[in-house]
């Protein structure tokens, strides 16, 4: 099993992030689960390329790789290549993320008009604004070229799973309460003694603004609860919605509930695509 989800790959929050348990691991290997320090961000490429690593490995070793996780960036990456973007330069990376992110949109909008980003969308805006200002060019101009994809030499066997969405509501909000689990506020404890950069996506991981509000008392218990709630179903949303849209029409959808038989009969699909 190989994680593709973008928070799982760091070592400090199993909880937070639901990252498969010792149990769980001692039933098959899995890889690029916990292998990155917090202080250390992972990128797309960083990933894409710790994938191919560990997807070739599986291959030699006879073993069948499977992929899981829900960041979409990640196994856009691996199967499309990524944009040959030449490295920062430091300065300009340094000064473009010490802008305010109404700040940085509003620049963005005056010096790449083609890049179509929601403020609110700090780290995608800030990347934007980093490459234009470093290599003259609109990152939608090197995305038009990329390279390093294995999506034309595998053998893919996608499964889309795209539970009913009141389903996954309720699990969105059963997920946050065990999140603030005595392990799970021991987690977000040790991570901010750690001083982190609050950039870092580490620590921008759902639960960490929500749970560190209340070590600090700035806001209760209740409305940590609150906030994370939605933050986790906000976030489920975008990803519900990537998920429909933008994967090749051809890929199977499973849209049933996913406990009992509907998870049985789910992995019964893909056992058959297998064959």
């Amino acid at each position: 099993m190989i994680n593709a989800d973008s928070a799982q790959v760091y070592r400090d929050l199993r909880i937070l992030t639901a990252r498969p348990g010792p149990e769980e691991e001692a039933r098959a290997p899995h890889r690029l689960y916990g292998t990155r320090d917090g202080a250390r961000p992972c990128s797309a490429a960083d990933w894409a390329a710790d994938a191919r690593a560990e997807i070739e490995a599986a291959q030699a070793e006879g073993r069948l790789p499977i992929l899981a996780g829900g960041t979409g960036l990640y196994i856009r990456t691996l199967l499309d290549g990524i944009a040959p973007v030449p490295p920062i330069d430091p300065e300009i990376r340094a000064e473009v993320r010490a802008l305010p992110g109404a700040e940085a949109a509003f620049a963005l909008g005056r010096e790449d008009p083609s890049a179509r980003l929601r403020p609110a969308d700090v780290s995608r805006v800030a990347r934007a604004l980093e490459v234009v200002r470093s290599t003259g060019r609109p990152l939608s101009e090197w995305q038009r070229q990329r390279s390093g994809g294995i999506g034309g030499r595998v053998r893919l066997i996608p499964l889309l799973l795209l539970p009913p969405r009141d389903w996954l509501v309720a699990r969105c909000d059963e997920r946050f309460e065990k999140m603030m689990s005595d392990e799970g506020i021991d987690e977000i404890r040790s991570l901010l003694a750690r001083n982190l950069d609050a950039a870092l996506p580490v620590m921008r991981a759902i639960g960490v603004a929500e749970i560190g509000g209340w070590l600090r008392g700035e806001i209760s218990r209740e409305e940590a609860l609150a906030r994370g709630r939605i933050a986790t179903r906000q976030y489920a949303k975008r990803q519900y919605t990537w998920f429909r849209r933008q994967p090749p029409p051809e890929w199977p959808r499973f849209e049933a509930p996913l406990d009992g038989r509907g998870l049985k009969h789910a992995l019964a699909k893909f056992d058959a695509r297998l064959s």
